[in-house]
């Protein structure tokens, strides 16, 4: 599954106010101005990137200190190539709310900075400058979620705030995956790595994506990124419900994993028009293909459904991968049975171009949505009734 984190959007509108504010008159007073607010960002990520505790602490009003400590401790775990901050506006009198534009990059993981937002709460000190007294957006990333422990695979970055000692099973699963998806997609498009979030908690998950309470329910893992990465985009991370994860069998975690690994490596090539059929079955053909079980093993809720109604009477729409949707289960597994269907009838490399083209079943497989459903409809059945 891959929804796509919220902070990635397009900010304009935000950026046009930081630029209305920096061209006000002078500040209110006891407020710092927006070219202070600069320099203590500019201070900042200096501090982060130079491993300077010190210099860190120093932009930090007494009360915060300890948990700005702890972030600072977080973020000198992670092997940061780039790391910076944009002032897109400041709000406020002598508290200053400062909504800023984060870009960092994480080396030899990420082809490009991921960018993000983060709300600063600011307070003048005597002599009028700022310092960071609070976080507008508590554990809105993982670095503020508590301690953090990294975990590095072969193929693979672990980030997480629960047991030290479950981390490297993830990285071991993680590390799997990674050699499988590159059998079935090739190296185009992604570094041939991947970097797993793992929270302590499904609260802890929901607040990472900005989801509602109970949205991810159930749900072991999810995808972050922006679609149609035109090859430079960075790669998602795979963010954990340790919760739902817990309760996986070993092949259910391997198979987890290797499905949102697919989806890492596909990003590039996913546009906004790929249909959510496309892009999760084949992100479960990808991670079925080897093992060697039946369709009736592997869709156990469809072949339910087919023994007692039939087939179903249309491809999966993408309203029915949603969470909460009546029959989620019977999406996956309609889609990775078309999927699967393409790849035994035109082969897997007409498959990856079908993914490749946006799914143009005519340019790639010859054949209309019409006569491709009623095909597929027939397989299904011949599969598990």
């Amino acid at each position: 599954m891959a929804p796509f984190r919220s902070s990635t959007r397009a900010v304009a509108a935000a950026l046009c106010c930081a630029a209305v504010l920096a061209g006000c008159g002078p500040a209110d007073e006891g407020r710092p101005g927006d070219a202070a607010v600069r320099q203590l960002l500019e201070r900042r990520a200096d501090a982060v990137l130079d491993h300077d505790e010190k210099a860190y602490l120093a932009d930090v009003t007494p009360a915060r200190r300890a948990a700005e400590r702890q972030v600072y401790r977080n973020l000198a775990a992670l092997p940061l190539a780039s790391w910076s901050y944009r002032l897109l506006s400041a709000t406020g009198g002598d508290r200053v709310t400062a909504r800023v534009q984060l870009r960092y990059r994480l080396k030899g993981y990420d082809s490009a900075p991921i960018t993000t937002q983060e709300a600063l709460l600011l307070r003048a000190d005597a002599d009028g400058r700022p310092r960071v007294a609070g976080d507008g957006d508590p554990d809105g990333q993982l670095w503020e979620q508590g301690p953090l422990h990294v975990v590095r695979g072969a193929r693979s970055l672990v980030l997480g705030t629960g047991d030290p000692a479950s981390l490297k099973g993830y990285a071991t699963d993680a590390d799997r995956a990674v050699p499988q998806v590159r059998r079935a997609w090739g190296d185009q498009g992604w570094t041939g790595r991947v970097i797993l979030e793992v929270p302590s908690s499904l609260r802890d998950m929901e607040q990472l994506l900005d989801a509602p309470a109970g949205t991810y329910e159930g749900i072991a893992a999810v995808t972050t990124g922006e679609a149609g990465g035109h090859g430079t985009a960075p790669a998602g991370r795979i963010v954990v419900n340790p919760e739902a994860f817990a309760g996986l069998s070993p092949f259910g975690r391997q198979a987890v994993l290797t499905h949102e690994t697919t989806h890492v490596a596909t990003r590039a090539a996913t546009a906004p028009g790929t249909p959510l059929w496309l892009s999760e079955g084949f992100a479960d053909w990808v991670a079925y293909r080897d093992s060697g079980r039946s369709a009736a093993s592997l869709a156990p809720e469809l072949r339910r459904d087919v023994t007692v109604s039939g087939p179903p009477g249309r491809l999966p729409s993408d309203a029915d991968f949603a969470p909460g949707a009546a029959a989620p289960a019977q999406a996956y597994e309609g889609a990775w049975l078309a999927c699967r269907f393409i790849a035994a009838t035109w082969g897997a490399d007409r498959l990856i171009a079908l993914y490749r083209s946006g799914a143009d079943l005519r340019g790639t497989l010859g054949i209309g949505e019409d006569a491709f459903t009623a095909r597929w409809r027939a397989y299904v059945k011949g599969e598990l009734a």
